[in-house]
């Protein structure tokens, strides 16, 4: 099946001239959702020799930068992503820069540890697997099914094009195990796969 992807921009009312930048460190890495891209590129000809890095993120992207990021987005789902990732984050919010709140990402990392807790004394094992380009990972939960099957699990791979976290409550499944988009597991039930270990993989 053939797709057309096609590019949308968010028609921003602000004044640019009137962003506060004095927030940010010296030296920052740009990133910004696609429909913040010519925001994006005014800000990085704004700071000119202070931006070490311009990329556009993705819901499942994995950037780890050694400079702090200034996220040009909306809402906090790729602020939380990156953040987990280990990065620096600042994000824009109106007209204002801010550093994400430690805080809420020491939450998602606590709701993360309950869920690789709750994996462990599992007994019934359902793995996530996305047919979407780029997040398709069936051979890795085939090979991850193979391992937690010797050590006595049950364990069910699902298969899906969305995957409907909703849906997941109408299986009998102590714990369930991502191996597609990592930001899934921002839900407490689902752990990584990559967070397990070698000891499945």
């Amino acid at each position: 099946m053939k797709v057309l992807f096609i590019e949308a921009r968010k028609k921003l009312d602000l004044n640019f001239n009137e962003i506060d930048f004095s927030p940010l460190p010296k030296e920052v890495f740009l990133a910004y959702s696609i429909q913040f891209k010519e925001l994006a590129e005014k800000i990085k000809a704004k700071l000119g020799n202070r931006v070490k890095g311009f990329s556009q993120v993705l819901g499942c992207s994995v950037l780890k930068s050694a400079y702090p990021i200034l996220l040009i987005g909306s809402g906090k789902f790729h602020a939380f992503n990156l953040a987990l990732n280990g990065n620096i984050l600042y994000i824009l919010e109106g007209l204002k820069i801010a550093k994400l709140d430690e805080k809420e990402v020491e939450k998602i990392k606590a709701k993360r540890k309950a869920a690789l807790s709750r994996f462990y004394s599992a007994e019934k094992i359902g793995i996530l697997v996305s047919t979407k380009p780029g997040q398709e990972n069936l051979e890795e939960a085939i090979k991850l099914k193979g391992q937690l099957t010797k050590k006595g699990k049950k364990t069910f791979v699902f298969l899906a094009d969305n995957i409907n976290l909703e849906e997941l409550e109408n299986y009998p499944i102590d714990s369930w195990v991502n191996t597609s988009c990592q930001a899934l597991t921002f839900d407490s039930r689902i752990v990584n796969s990559q967070e397990i270990g070698n000891e499945y993989i």
